[in-house]
């Protein structure tokens, strides 16, 4: 399928990635555009290097050829300054947080706002103040560790982090990881509304098909070393084995039994968790 079948100008553009470990081939001649303001997940049997394209475009880790663009930036072009400029329009929340583990969570969120801003310290304590908000935290979480949050409490922290520099792009490395059922799809409502709110282009890392029913505009699967990108409708014309058992398994039917659209929620639903 051409990832540029669709119209929408891409905010993320890449071109012929190959990425190798030895001699094993994770990615070959890997095309795939993402467009400003859509969630798109990401999925993939194992070993199918999800998170390695993720780690690649933030530049965590170096592709073997190919190109990747952001924001019509050729990432490994740039110098230092161009890289700092370039994070700061991006947010990334890594599984159950990443967190610090010696940091309190407010100390967490103030870490790149000290890293990329010149905000004085009264300000920064505001800005901390709206993103745990944002993140569906009480403000008594601020002055807890992570040891001293749940799981899900722990991603809202990151989810924070992450928000906290006010990014146009948010990464997420399976952010329904570890929640029970409840708290995940508390957790997709909480991103579903953020990414409208905040006109936000999120690329979502996940196996889990509730999400993708439930906020994602695209998927983009990782198969054969390359990737095929649609609707859930348009993928499930596709007839690939393993895309076919992965959305007409028994998991792939109760997600589509169950699916809301973004933002149809049920009545008395709200963002908060409370686990």
């Amino acid at each position: 399928m051409d990832p540029n079948s669709d119209n929408g100008a891409p905010i993320i553009r890449i071109r012929e990635l190959s990425t190798r470990f030895g001699t094993q081939v994770i990615h070959e001649n890997l095309d795939l555009d993402i467009r400003a303001r859509e969630v798109i997940g990401v999925v993939g049997g194992s070993g199918t290097g999800k998170s390695v394209l993720l780690r690649e475009i933030v530049g965590l880790m170096r592709h073997a050829s190919g190109r990747i663009e952001v924001f019509g930036q050729d990432t490994a072009a740039l110098d230092d300054a161009g890289r700092r400029a370039l994070q700061r329009r991006w947010g990334l929340l890594f599984q159950d947080g990443a967190l610090f583990s010696s940091l309190t969570v407010a100390q967490n969120v103030e870490v790149p706002l000290k890293e990329h801003s010149k905000l004085s310290r009264a300000l920064r304590r505001e800005v901390i103040d709206i993103k745990l908000a944002l993140a569906g935290l009480p403000p008594e979480a601020a002055n807890k560790y992570p040891s001293e949050l749940s799981g899900g409490m722990r991603k809202r922290a990151g989810l924070a982090r992450a928000l906290a520099l006010d990014p146009e792009i948010l990464f997420l490395d399976e952010p329904t990881a570890g929640l029970d059922p409840i708290g995940a799809a508390r957790f997709d409502d909480l991103i579903g509304h953020l990414q409208r709110a905040l006109g936000l282009t999120v690329v979502m890392i996940t196996h889990d098909l509730d999400s993708l029913y439930a906020i994602c505009d695209r998927v983009a699967v990782l198969t054969g070393k390359r990737v095929k990108v649609g609707t859930i409708e348009a993928l499930l014309r596709e007839p690939d084995p393993w895309i076919q058992d992965y959305f007409n398994g028994p998991r792939g039917r109760a997600a589509a039994g169950t699916a809301k659209g973004p933002g149809e929620r049920k009545a008395g639903e709200r963002d908060e968790d409370n686990l």
